[in-house]
């Protein structure tokens, strides 16, 4: 039997972690040495294949060994560091002109002529939203709801007001500042994001990435430290926190997952994929009538599935099921896809001005205290509402596990994942109609 437990964050731990049997990713490190030489043996002979194949094998190596130095380096692995370094290292490469040309081009076939990201969106975003468990998608967002609303809308005046003292105009601030941080992550946020603005703009895609990765990112780490400083303002006034309880009316677990999580069945994960590809059709095929791109509609579309209980409790396990899968082992694969195709070294330095910083800095910390406040208002814990709020900006599963880990509160995942998820779902279907409308 295994001793490596998978996580959905998208990483995995050694149930008893043994010095001499290193993993890289889920490969001992023998394994992982012997692929990346015979991998690169193939790139600088010029035999590596130009298809799916030979990009999985690039994407996934470089991947599994950024991530694990991102989970590695002391400060830089409590805040994101697998994502910026499988975003930003891929991205310097490419923008110094040191990526093998045989490389790159099994990259982009994989990335961009097989659309592999479309295929990854389909399994991620349907799988999270089916995988919740009702009540927590229908309680946990009622409780959460004003809070929620209460931040967003704080978060947005906040960030377009210190955008106009920095010259930045409320379009751009909100589009491509706010929103990305308010959108749930990279892949289920930024990436859907980016591809709904390309359609509607006629921008290419890397370029509106490049804009609003590092957003997303300043927006994460900005909560992790917020997160960070309630806890310590918690143990300082302890009437201002509930120790991981959310409510005052002792109810807090009320929204914990139910049971254990259940064992991979490999039929459901046919299941899941086929739910997937058909929501992301659907969306495909109504885009045209209602001038809404396809991943959006997708993210409608499993909602509405969710809240209906139209389907059987087996199709949605088998959605939440390839969606685990997807995530832990495609994750890093394609946020170095991003970094290789989609972010731009030199914009993604340009955009780093102290207007830009502020901006994301301004718009998370109001957040933060709105839910603080407001939550002390409804009968919350303060402290564990602006945890919680603080959330709508995490980096996805990831960014949650960073931010309530920095708050020793991994009791509030339930919840963080209805401001993280469905919260991030919501900003992604408000911009998009906004965009278009304006």
């Amino acid at each position: 039997m295994s001793d490596v437990v998978v996580h959905e964050a998208g990483t995995q731990e050694r149930a008893s972690p043994q010095p001499d049997r290193l993993h890289i990713g889920p490969l001992p490190w023998p394994v992982y040495a012997a692929a990346a030489a015979v991998s690169a043996v193939a790139v600088w002979s010029g035999n590596l294949p130009n298809d799916v194949i030979g990009g999985l094998s690039v994407l996934m190596l470089l991947g599994f060994g950024l991530g694990k130095l991102g989970q590695t380096i002391p400060i830089l692995k409590q805040i994101g560091g697998t994502a910026i370094l499988c975003l930003f290292v891929p991205s310097a490469i490419v923008g110094h002109g040191l990526m093998p040309e045989a490389a790159l081009k099994a990259v982009a076939t994989t990335f961009r002529t097989a659309n592999f990201q479309y295929f990854f969106i389909a399994c991620l975003v349907t799988g999270s939203i089916l995988g919740m468990p009702h009540r927590v998608l229908v309680q946990g967002f009622i409780r959460m709801f004003v809070p929620l609303l209460v931040g967003t809308l704080t978060a947005i005046a906040a960030g377009i007001l210190v955008g106009l003292a920095f010259g930045h105009s409320p379009r751009e601030t909100f589009f491509f500042i706010v929103i990305p941080i308010l959108g749930g992550g990279l892949a289920e946020g930024v990436l859907p994001l980016s591809i709904g603005y390309s359609e509607i703009l006629g921008r290419p895609q890397g370029e509106l990435v490049a804009q609003m990765v590092p957003a997303a990112f300043l927006g994460n780490v900005v909560a992790i430290i917020g997160a960070g400083l309630l806890a310590r303002l918690g143990e300082t006034w302890p009437r201002l926190s509930g120790q991981g309880m959310l409510v005052r009316t002792g109810d807090g677990d009320v929204l914990s997952e139910d049971g254990p999580r259940e064992e991979i069945d490999l039929s459901l994960l046919g299941c899941g994929i086929v739910l997937s590809c058909a929501l992301f059709i659907l969306g495909t095929v109504l885009a045209p009538y209602t001038a809404i791109p396809a991943p959006i509609l997708m993210i409608i579309s499993a909602t509405a599935l969710k809240l209906s209980k139209l389907l059987p409790a087996d199709m949605e396990r088998g959605a939440h099921q390839i969606n685990r899968f997807m995530s832990t082992n495609l994750t890093f694969a394609i946020l170095v896809a991003m970094g290789t195709l989609l972010v731009s070294w030199q914009q993604l330095v340009a955009s780093l001005t102290p207007g830009y910083i502020l901006i994301c800095t301004t718009s998370v910390l109001s957040m933060i205290a709105s839910g603080f406040f407001v939550g002390r208002k409804l009968n919350m814990f303060p402290v564990e509402a602006g945890i919680v709020t603080a959330c709508h900006s995490g980096l996805g599963g990831t960014g949650d596990v960073a931010i309530l880990g920095a708050a020793n509160r991994m009791g509030l995942m339930a919840f963080a994942q209805i401001a993280t998820r469905v919260g991030g779902a919501i900003m992604i279907v408000i911009a998009t109609f906004l965009m278009r409308v304006l």
